[in-house]
């Protein structure tokens, strides 16, 4: 209610701290201090990257339900899609490394790596074209459908090269391993015409079992009377999945030690699947426990929703502190970049710089597509918009893999998004029109601290144009980034005057420095990015006022 005041009182506030001189110089202006939010994020579903190591395919596992290379049914003329496994591996990730590297990249997130079922699944409605939640026939290559979480799924290591042995090797590319956990959910666990072998079980560290669905209904488990159905939930979850019981002790037990072993083998981070399904109670003692073996061990959640409200909920803090993908940004983003002629105004109504509701949106994955929906159907031009954006705006940026080259565009689940990519296509990545400016304003993100943790104030989001500040004074580091985005086909020559600080700027690319008092002129290629910076603080007055009120309205955190 009082915030109306807060604009014209700081503004007073810093234009007589300017008339006093250089105090200014310890104002600390930051969009984040989140270490995490240095990475930019390289997505790979690991059956589906590079298959490295041939000898770990397991071609006759599965018997009469084979687990490899089962085409879905219904592809049209010229399409492929595929729910078996197809070899990608730990050494095919390791093996383009420097690849992942090159293109700008920091981490790679890879999709759960804990034992899945040995034979394709039998239950379930059967598996078609674009058919989401169609199962009968489906395997676990994508390593959601877990069995045993302490227990490395089979298809992924090789001789010398565990997970422990795969995080260590990516370090020393300097790359850090995201890893995909899954807390509310098992396999497969009931509709199958004969109960399967190991689908609705969970076995523990030792390999005991410890939990058993049956193959029945949940409305028919009795957890009460028969020990092994306490592990589920009787009320059903997604699709035919086991669905973990968050009021049961022994669940949080389970996968704190699990998941405990994973990040002393090296995982440094954790994108948690489906986190809407548990309670935000269980994720609080989840992330407690966590980060009192790991402090400040980073951790973004996965809720499908396009409601900022309905998603910001996980980042508060009396709920563990987690960041979480953004998916109402998502929403804008392909609006924007799939539709030549929209505007960029439109991608600033989910930015919530100001009273969002999010703990702090700096710290939010940003994204415009992934494995579980219709990969972003743009053009070359789009693509390399939509990266000019996410790579110089507010948030981490997380890129799915191929989508450097356009790969499998506009393909949704079981119609061809999670298709294999492999070495022939990673080897000819470098010829497509994406790669190289991809490349290019990554490789900017990485090398600028402002770029990743700064501020940001908008100029201008309009039409084919946006205009924006990063700006970062904290700790020592002393950078302001200027922003020009095109999204044009042809070149704009665009100049900026608003909150514009006095001094010597870089250009970011080239390293070329100009002199600038009241307004800096730049063309911006069609489809282009310009970045200038700045070395020094910020000193004028109602720059400083406007940043100061964004850094008082950036977070909402009810504790």
């Amino acid at each position: 209610m009082n915030r109306p005041l807060i604009r014209p009182l700081t503004a007073a506030l810093l234009v007589a701290a300017c008339a006093a001189g250089p105090a200014f110089a310890a104002d600390e202006f930051y969009g984040t201090t989140e270490p995490f939010a240095k990475e930019a994020v390289y997505f790979v579903l690991t059956d589906r990257f590079v298959n490295g190591d041939p000898s770990n395919d397991h071609r006759d596992q599965g018997g009469k339900n084979p687990t490899f290379d089962r085409p879905t049914p219904g592809a049209p003329a010229g399409q492929t899609d595929n729910v078996g496994y197809l070899g990608g591996d730990f050494k095919g990730v390791l093996d383009n490394a420097g690849y992942i590297r090159d293109l700008g990249f920091t981490s790679v997130w890879v999709t759960p790596i804990i034992d899945n079922p040995d034979e394709a699944f039998t239950g379930g409605e059967e598996v078609k074209w674009a058919g989401m939640f169609t199962d009968r026939g489906k395997t676990g290559y994508h390593g959601y459908w877990g069995i045993n979480f302490y227990k490395l799924d089979e298809h992924l290591p090789s001789d010398g090269l565990d997970f422990a042995g795969f995080t260590a090797a990516m370090k020393e590319q300097k790359l850090d391993v995201v890893l995909d956990i899954v807390g509310n959910h098992g396999s497969p666990a009931y509709s199958m015409p004969t109960m399967q072998p190991q689908y609705g079980k969970v076995w523990d560290k030792d390999g005991k079992l410890i939990a058993d669905h049956q193959n029945l209904d949940p409305d028919k488990l009795d957890p009460r009377r028969k020990p092994m159905h306490a592990f589920y939930n009787t009320g059903g979850g997604l699709a035919q999945l086991s669905d973990f019981n968050e009021n049961n002790p022994a669940v949080m037990e389970y996968l704190i030690g699990a998941y405990e072993q994973w990040i002393d083998q090296g995982a440094a981070a954790f994108r948690v699947d489906t986190i809407a399904w548990m309670p935000h109670a269980f994720w609080k003692e989840f992330a407690d426990r966590i980060r009192a073996k790991k402090p400040g061990f980073f951790m973004f959640g996965e809720n499908f929703n396009y409601d900022a409200a309905s998603i910001a909920g996980h980042t508060w803090t009396r709920n563990g502190s987690y960041s979480v993908l953004d998916f109402p940004l998502k929403a804008k983003l392909t609006d924007v970049f799939e539709k030549p002629g929209t505007s960029y105004e439109e991608i600033g109504k989910a930015l919530y710089l100001e009273d969002g509701p999010y703990a702090n949106p700096y710290d939010l994955m940003t994204f415009y597509d992934n494995h579980d929906m219709a990969r972003m159907k743009a053009s070359d031009e789009g693509f390399i918009d939509a990266h000019n954006w996410l790579f110089t705006a507010r948030g981490i940026p997380v890129i799915y893999y191929g989508s450097e080259t356009g790969f499998e565009r506009g393909h949704a689940e079981h119609a061809g998004n999670r298709n294999y990519f492999g070495q022939d296509r990673i080897d000819a990545a470098p010829q497509s029109p994406i790669f190289g400016p991809l490349k290019r304003i990554a490789t900017l993100r990485r090398d600028t601290p402002a770029l990743q943790r700064g501020l940001q104030l908008n100029v201008r989001l309009k039409g084919n144009q946006a205009i924006f500040y990063r700006v970062l004074q904290h700790e020592g580091v002393t950078q302001t980034a200027l922003v020009l985005l095109n999204k044009g086909d042809a070149p704009a020559r665009l100049s900026v005057s608003e909150y514009l600080e006095a001094g010597t700027w870089r250009d970011a690319f080239t390293g070329k420095t100009q002199r600038v008092r009241n307004r800096l002129q730049a063309e911006v290629p069609a489809h282009g990015v310009r970045v200038f910076l700045l070395d020094a603080p910020v000193t004028r007055a109602d720059t400083r006022a406007r940043l100061a009120d964004l850094m008082a309205r950036k977070t909402t955190d009810p504790k």
